[in-house]
């Protein structure tokens, strides 16, 4: 079928992924050994026992192709899965260019976002290693709903350490989480060791998805019945998101069409690896296709960071990993995008991005704002924050294409809906949104400060 005979384009449920996809059996070099935190040695799965479970320990350092997605959680994701690819005709006729672009609309989940991607198996895994709670942290709270929802699902107990910025910006997110039944906590909190040594430190702080870790696994080692849950950065979470990539490449092969260009935004990694990653072995093969990362100037962990070994949290509780980096002690900016404002990367994602595999740019909040609103006045979807980076992004590229006479696929991920964001959509219009610049110094004291 041609693509200009669809504007929505459904793969049928028994075309739903079987299995996920590993990245790793086909990248020309793996990432460096995590370390110790302790020890600094190389880290081994029974490190990590006392916070994860053993089926997601597997998957982390699995390099089989394939891993087979559990009968139980595929049954789970047929509540929304396959999602839908759209082609955003309206958008194409508004920018007036040559160029077909779709997106692949993750928003349709129970949650409103990719998250529930990774949080359903992580939590089946967790349930028949016996768990009885998990603690997780949670930026913009797409990941803490998610888990919410999941946890309840399985009958396990959740509790969410919330950044505090996203926690007073957006109170119906923990709202929802709370309906779910999780605890929610805004992070840094008097909760903890890590949170009450922030608060000491600067009692006005408005936390990090760095802080916001440090309190969640802390959380677990204190309690013998509580695992820890993180959605985003690790392997098998970038693992778990596949199943968006495979679906997309399987909805464009129904109208002949193959990407020129796969966009995602891009904080901790994991939804950009779940829409680019499918397509790495393409890549790998010659197709010339590029696979484009998006994150905020606030917060330009790939564009700006060091491809250096770091801690992964605030009060150096996790391992050590070998990624992009801003430095732990890096406090983004207040910026909207909360879900993006990690200071460092999936180390699957650095890696590709230091071997020149996937690219990566940077942009600010006002005009991803812009983007986000053209997008919603011409497809009728409010996107999250997070996810008009993306748009931002691919309509730059259509533009490009509109000035060279060129016509293009372009992919992007819209990983969620904007339903909760209608505070900073309101900063934007009323005009008073403003553009983050990160000085060169900041960074650079950061920077000083690695392992």
């Amino acid at each position: 079928m041609r693509s200009d005979v669809l504007s929505k384009i459904i793969l049928p449920e028994e075309k739903l992924p079987k299995f996920w996809y590993n990245v790793q059996a086909d990248m020309p070099n793996l990432p460096a050994p995590a370390l110790n935190p302790v020890t600094k040695q190389p880290l081994t799965p029974e490190d990590l026992l006392p916070i994860f479970p053993p089926g997601v320990l597997e998957q982390e350092a699995s390099t089989e192709r394939y891993i087979e997605i559990p009968a139980e959680v595929r049954e789970i994701y047929k509540l929304w899965r396959p999602s839908p690819l759209y082609r955003a005709r309206r958008l194409e006729k508004a920018l007036d260019t040559p160029c077909r672009i779709y997106y692949k609309y993750e928003g349709v989940s129970p949650v409103g976002s990719h998250k529930l991607n990774s949080a359903i198996p992580q939590v089946f895994y967790n349930k028949i290693a016996g768990k009885k709670r998990l603690s997780t942290e949670t930026g913009a709270g797409q990941w803490g709903t998610a888990l919410s929802l999941a946890t309840n699902m399985f009958g396990l107990e959740c509790t969410v350490y919330m950044v505090k910025v996203s926690y007073e910006q957006k109170p119906y997110r923990r709202s929802v989480m709370e309906v779910y039944g999780a605890e929610v906590i805004a992070s840094p909190s008097n909760r903890t060791e890590a949170g009450r040594r922030e608060l000491q430190r600067n009692p006005n702080s408005t936390g990090s998805l760095g802080m916001a870790i440090s309190e969640a696994v802390e959380d677990a080692l204190g309690r013998d019945d509580t695992n820890y849950s993180l959605g985003s950065v690790l392997n098998h979470v970038c693992l778990h998101q596949t199943v968006i990539g495979q679906e997309t490449r399987l909805q464009l092969e129904m109208v002949d069409e193959y990407p020129d260009i796969i966009i995602g935004c891009c904080g901790g990694g994991s939804n950009f690896a779940g829409l680019a990653f499918p397509f790495v072995p393409d890549k790998l093969a010659g197709k010339k296709i590029r696979l484009v990362a998006v994150e905020p100037s606030g917060c330009p962990t790939l564009t700006r960071g060091k491809f250096v070994y770091d801690y992964t949290d605030v009060a150096c509780l996790t391992p050590i990993s070998q990624m992009y980096t801003l430095g732990r002690n890096y406090a983004p900016p207040s910026i909207h995008a909360g879900g993006l404002r990690y200071h460092g990367d999936s180390p699957l994602v650095s890696q590709l991005y230091h071997d020149g595999i996937i690219e990566a740019t940077a942009v600010d909040q006002r005009a991803v704002f812009e983007a986000a609103i053209l997008f919603a006045r011409n497809e009728g979807i409010l996107p999250a924050p997070e996810s008009s980076h993306a748009i931002r992004t691919a309509i730059d590229e259509a533009l490009k294409c509109r000035e060279s006479g060129e016509s293009k696929c372009i992919v992007f991920g819209l990983s969620g809906h904007g339903h909760f964001d209608l505070s900073a959509y309101d900063e934007y219009l009323s005009g008073r949104m403003v553009d983050v610049e990160i000085p060169d110094e900041i960074l650079e004291k950061s920077l000083s400060e690695l392992p």
